[in-house]
């Protein structure tokens, strides 16, 4: 048989089976769901807490509820003047995660530092140091649950706050803007930190 009359009968064989395969289709919201809860979150995953220290926007609140939820973070901390639940700007935008995510407000945040340092905790900040450490490179520490700090939108983390943090890690970027939303921020990191845990 020619070569071309082989590719042709190859071509015709393919598209016989794209026709009569059964089709693709989307999941149902119930569906999603039960995949979703019959899923173990990987490794030390589910210990990740979020810090959010003076975020102002409670959409970007919002956002980082639906981001935790989504991956299954044992809890998010809210200190400085970032919002809280329950609020109707927040639950636009987590579309209910808030109630389904422990979340804490910290009036003292050096005492609770301490005390989640104490409790074997390690607190990595997002943010643009001399020291930081791409996303992509930072390495787990093998015996330390792990605290992510995001600061505020504008400002970043803090300088107030960041003698607490013991490892700045950012995202890589290579565009024209120095910075990323905060909620974005938050949905990237925890993806790559997801990454990290999957292995």
């Amino acid at each position: 048989m020619p070569a071309e009359l082989s590719i042709l009968c190859q071509l015709i064989q393919n598209n016989l089976n794209f026709l009569f395969s059964s089709p693709m289709t989307k999941l149902s919201t119930k569906e999603i769901l039960k995949q979703n809860l019959d899923r173990q979150v990987p490794g030390k995953l589910s210990n990740l807490k979020i810090l959010l220290h003076n975020v102002r926007s409670m959409h970007n609140i919002g956002a980082a509820f639906r981001s935790a939820d989504a991956f299954g973070i044992d809890q998010i901390l809210l200190s400085g003047f970032s919002p809280t639940p329950p609020r109707p700007e927040i639950s636009k935008t987590a579309i209910g995660a808030e109630k389904h995510v422990e979340w804490e407000y910290i009036k003292e945040l050096p005492a609770k530092v301490t005390a989640l340092k104490d409790n074997n905790y390690r607190f990595v900040g997002l943010e643009q140091t001399t020291d930081s450490i791409l996303l992509p490179n930072y390495a787990l520490p093998e015996d330390q649950k792990i605290c992510m700090v995001f600061g505020n939108e504008v400002t970043g983390v803090d300088d107030d706050i960041l003698n607490f943090i013991d490892d700045f890690v950012e995202i890589p970027q290579y565009g024209h803007k120095h910075s990323l939303n905060v909620s974005v921020t938050v949905g990237v990191a925890l993806y790559g930190f997801l990454q990290k845990y999957w292995t």
